[in-house]
């Protein structure tokens, strides 16, 4: 295998990954660049060649064969000021928050170097590093593109060292409203699973043995028979946690395309049947909004 930074990476597909899509395998085999990374690469015309030969990102590969990966140089990226509209429901001199539309991106990546809600904040503040990644200027948490609600940011060093602060201690709770599947076998409870990058689809987190303990706390609030309203509450904050554990648990998230199962309606019966199905035409979005 080549190091990371060759110009060049070859790999020999073992036995272990007989079967896996093409860029599965890579986002696994190269840990030093980000999934999003991987992704734009593979739609470069040359940028990987199985056998010598181009193939699709959805290539299933054989034990035996030979990877070859060419990942292109970038520009280092930079958080500059754009337009964009956001809408503000507390700002002081210290802090800032922001009622985050579903599709928004939070901060600079590959695969989203701009548009996103830092942009959107260097055009309303002027330049500001509190933080001091200035990638990520007063952000303290994140939320997934796909998840409305509030962000809270912070406008200077001091206040975003004391909001991490808060955090970290809990004293700052972090609570979420969902539609999930089904019905929970209690009204309320805890969730309790430790969550790691899934083994299998390199893409999605999962309940992993091994990974970093995460609790979720939910509660539910309406019944509708064939789905319920909860309130979640983070004891924990891992990458994509509440999806991770309610999907888990068996009741994903509705409109969750990753870890969601909105084909579940079809199992629906009796008077519900149609409700659901009426749901799931209506949702263009994942149900979670913090």
């Amino acid at each position: 295998m080549s190091e990371p930074g060759s110009p060049i990476r070859s790999f020999t597909v073992e036995a272990g990954d007989e079967g896996t899509r093409l860029d599965v395998f890579l986002a696994a085999s190269c840990p030093d660049l980000s999934r999003s990374r991987v992704r734009v690469d593979l739609d470069q015309p040359g940028a990987v060649l199985v056998d010598g030969r181009p193939r699709p990102a959805s290539f299933r590969l054989h034990a035996g064969q030979r990877v070859e990966f060419r990942s292109a140089e970038r520009a280092a990226l930079n958080a500059e000021p754009q337009a964009i509209d956001l809408d503000v429901v507390w700002e002081d001199a210290h802090l800032i928050v922001i009622n985050k539309p579903v599709g928004l991106v939070v901060h600079p990546a590959v695969g989203h170097p701009d548009g996103t809600l830092v942009n959107a904040l260097l055009h309303r503040q002027g330049p500001f590093t509190a933080g001091g990644n200035p990638l990520r200027p007063g952000i303290v948490h994140r939320l997934d593109r796909d998840t409305s609600g509030l962000l809270v940011a912070a406008l200077d060093d001091q206040a975003h060292r004391r909001l991490a602060a808060q955090l970290a201690d809990r004293r700052m709770g972090r609570v979420y409203l969902a539609l999930s599947w089904g019905r929970w076998a209690q009204d309320e409870g805890e969730l309790d699973g430790p969550v790691a990058r899934d083994p299998k689809r390199r893409q999605r987190m999962a309940v992993v043995a091994g990974g970093r303990q995460a609790l979720t706390r939910y509660r539910v609030l309406e019944d509708y028979g064939f789905a319920q309203y909860c309130r979640v509450e983070l004891a924990t904050g891992r990458t994509h946690q509440i999806r991770v554990h309610f999907s888990h648990g068996g009741h994903p998230v509705v409109g969750d395309a990753l870890y969601g199962d909105d084909g579940r309606a079809r199992g629906v019966h009796g008077p519900d049947r149609r409700p659901a199905e009426q749901l799931v035409k209506l949702v263009r979005r994942q149900m979670l909004h913090a």
